[in-house]
């Protein structure tokens, strides 16, 4: 069974369809990337997934069950401008927060959500920060601590929207270790990312999207021009396909 299935997806936002007839899985051992040009839906996608957005039609299931009550089987990583860096809180303050669905809200925090917490950190090499307050870190700092928050609640599906946006070659090359080492030990990851030669290399599938799936397949098995005119509206005969090994 997928960590996640979606089946005839459709999403309407401001009463302007976003999303229509999207079907897609996710194993557990994948690192799907979502890729497509701004305003494909892929974010919306995600969104959908978390049911945080309403869905026109279609089925989406989490591990065999419906989204909205597998929500805690999920962990989302944001873009960083979503997150306001300026509240007063810690690094581990803010990856404990990544345990309030399991938690509950008013309820302290136990033992085991501390263990999850610094588990969390540890794969991210920022234990060493944990006590600092979150608006005092870099931008890749952040970008690591929306990770562990993100693993912190030890998901069977891992959702990453942009990760390496803005981030330094050493920050992408860490976190990029690290989702493969995730796709290693089971886990599930679907990402979207505009880095398509680094999609090529590293993901074990790839989703063309443009409102609907355009193609989905490994990276190697991606040769049709066709597919990726459709998906980015580059012109026939562009550099790009020769370099996407679609010529």
């Amino acid at each position: 069974m997928p960590a996640l299935q979606v089946r005839g997806l459709a999403v309407d936002l401001g009463g302007r369809p976003v999303l229509h007839d999207v079907d897609l899985d996710v194993d557990v051992g994948e690192l799907v990337g979502l890729v497509g040009p701004n305003g494909a839906g892929k974010t919306t996608l995600l969104r959908s997934v978390l049911a945080l957005v309403g869905t026109r039609s279609g089925t989406v299931r989490i591990d065999g069950e419906i989204s909205r009550r597998a929500r805690t089987q999920v962990g989302y990583v944001p873009q960083r401008h979503e997150f306001s860096w300026d509240f007063p809180i810690s690094v581990e303050g803010v990856v404990l927060t990544g345990r309030v669905g399991t938690i509950g809200w008013l309820r302290r925090a136990g033992v085991d959500d501390y263990r999850a917490v610094r588990e969390a950190l540890e794969k991210v090499r920022m234990t060493d920060l944990r006590h600092r307050p979150v608006g005092e870190l870099s931008g890749g700092q952040r970008q690591r601590v929306l990770v562990a928050r993100a693993l912190a609640l030890r998901p069977k599906l891992l959702l990453l929207d942009e990760p390496f946006t803005g981030l330094d070659i050493p920050t992408q090359e860490l976190l990029m270790d690290l989702f493969l080492e995730l796709r290693s030990e089971g886990q599930a990851l679907l990402m979207t990312t505009h880095d398509l030669t680094g999609a090529m290399h590293t993901c074990s599938r790839l989703c063309l999207i443009n409102r609907t799936v355009i193609a989905d397949g490994p990276p190697e098995e991606l040769t049709d021009p066709q597919v990726w005119i459709r998906t980015f509206g580059f012109r026939e005969g562009s550099p790009l396909l020769t370099h996407l090994g679609a010529s």
